[in-house]
C-alpha cells in the first residue's frame, strides 16, 4: 500500500471505522499537486476525499469550517450549491497525518451532482447569463458574512509573507533582478490597495479559481453546482474577477493556459461586467482593484506557492511567465477606467470646504 492509500485508510478509520473501504481511485486535476479520490465502501457508498500536503493545516480546517457554514446557511437557490464536508460530533471532520517525514491532511465530502457544463467558449447569451448568476451568488454570499467563522488569512499578511521569504533567501526566487521584481510588485500592490480604500471593500468568501471544469448549471443555466476549493479565502468579491474573465475570453477553456492580463479588456468581459453589475452593483475603485487582484494573484498564487499548486512543469513555466510577461503587463495592459466607462460609473466629487 503507498503512503497516500495508507493516509486515506487511516483518516476513514479515525471517522468510522466500522464501515469498510473496498476501493480507492484517484480522481485529481493532472496539472495540479492536490490529491483527489473517489472512495468506494463494500456496502457501495461513495465519498470523496481531498488530500494536501501544502501550507498548515490549521489554514486548511479554517477553511473547511469556514466552507461549512457558508454551504449550510446559503439559501434558495444557492442551498445545494457547493459540496458537502462529512461531520463528526457536529464539526467538519479533518484528519492531520504526521511522521517525521511526511505531513499530510484529509477531508471528506459527499460526491456533488453534475449537471450540465458550460461549452469550452461561451456566446454572448451565456456570458450574460453567467453574469446575473454570479452577481445573485455573491450576494447570497454577503448577506451570510457577519455569521462565517473568522479567517486568519490576509491579502496583507500573505504579501509580506513572500517579502519576508525574499529577504530571507532571494535566490529561491531566481536572479537577483527578478527577486527585486517580485519585491518591488510587492511594495506597489500595498501602495495601491490603500490607494483604492481596498480596506473598506466588504469581505466575503471567494473561491477565485473559477473555470469551466469546476461548476456546473442547470437547463436554465443557473448555477447547480460547485467543487474544487483550494483557493478559498475570504476577502474582497474582486478576487474572484480575473478568473471571470478568463470563463467569458474569447480563446474559452484551454487545457495548456498562461495567465494573461488582456482577458479583463476584452469586450466579452465587459457583457460579463454590465450583466453582474445589474444585480450587484460594482464601485469605481472596485474596478480600479482588479488589476491588484491580479497581482495578488500572479505574486501569492503563481510565483509564491506555485510550486505547492501545479504539477512542476507547470509551476516552471508559468513562473518564468511570470518574470516575463505577467508582471509587466498588469500597470501597461490594464485600464480600469474602460469598465468604470462602460458601466457609466458616476463617481462622486469630493466638496470642497
Amino acid at each position: 500500500m503507498t503512503e497516500v492509500l495508507k493516509i486515506i485508510h487511516k483518516a476513514w478509520e479515525g471517522y468510522d471505522a466500522t464501515k469498510k473501504i473496498a476501493h480507492i481511485e484517484e480522481i485529481s486535476a493532472m496539472v495540479s499537486t492536490n490529491h483527489v479520490y473517489r472512495i468506494i465502501f463494500e456496502d457501495e457508498d461513495i465519498v470523496i476525499a481531498k488530500l494536501s500536503y501544502f501550507g498548515k493545516y490549521e489554514h486548511f480546517k479554517e477553511d473547511h469550517r469556514i466552507i461549512h457554514t457558508l454551504s449550510n446557511n446559503l439559501l434558495y437557490p444557492f442551498e445545494n450549491l457547493l459540496a458537502k464536508s462529512l461531520l463528526k460530533n457536529n464539526r467538519v471532520y479533518t484528519y492531520h497525518y504526521r511522521t517525521k517525514k511526511t505531513e499530510a491532511w484529509v477531508v471528506f465530502y459527499n460526491p456533488v451532482r453534475v449537471l450540465q457544463r458550460l461549452p469550452k467558449r461561451l456566446d454572448e447569451k451565456l456570458i450574460r447569463k453567467f453574469g446575473q448568476q454570479i452577481g445573485k451568488f455573491h450576494k447570497a454570499c454577503s448577506r451570510l458574512r457577519h455569521i462565517l467563522p473568522k479567517s486568519s488569512k490576509t491579502l496583507r499578511t500573505d504579501i509580506h509573507t513572500l517579502m519576508d521569504l525574499i529577504e530571507d533567501d532571494e535566490k529561491q526566487f531566481g536572479t537577483r533582478a527578478q527577486a527585486d521584481l517580485v519585491k518591488y510588485h510587492c511594495e506597489l500592490f500595498l501602495k495601491n490597495r490603500l490607494k483604492t480604500n481596498a480596506g473598506s471593500f466588504e469581505t466575503i468568501p471567494v473561491f477565485i479559481d473559477w473555470n469551466i471544469g469546476n461548476f456546473s448549471v442547470t437547463d436554465k443555466l443557473e448555477l447547480y453546482s460547485r467543487w474544487d476549493y483550494d483557493w478559498f479565502r475570504m476577502s474582497s468579491r474582486m478576487m474572484d474577477f480575473y478568473f471571470f474573465s478568463r470563463v467569458v475570453s474569447d480563446a474559452g477553456d484551454r487545457t495548456v493556459f498562461s495567465y494573461y492580463i488582456n482577458t479583463m479588456m476584452e469586450d466579452r468581459f465587459i457583457i460579463f461586467l454590465e450583466e453582474y453589475h445589474k444585480v450587484n452593483p460594482l464601485t469605481a475603485d472596485e474596478l480600479r482593484f482588479l488589476k491588484e487582484g491580479y497581482r495578488f494573484f500572479i505574486l501569492n498564487y503563481v510565483i509564491k506557492d506555485g510550486s505547492h499548486f501545479f504539477s512542476e512543469q507547470y509551476a516552471k513555466k508559468l513562473r518564468a511567465e511570470a518574470y516575463d510577461i505577467y508582471l509587466p503587463s498588469v500597470d501597461r495592459d490594464f485600464d480600469a477606467e474602460k469598465l468604470i466607462k462602460a458601466l457609466k460609473i458616476k463617481e462622486e466629487k469630493p466638496v470642497k470646504k
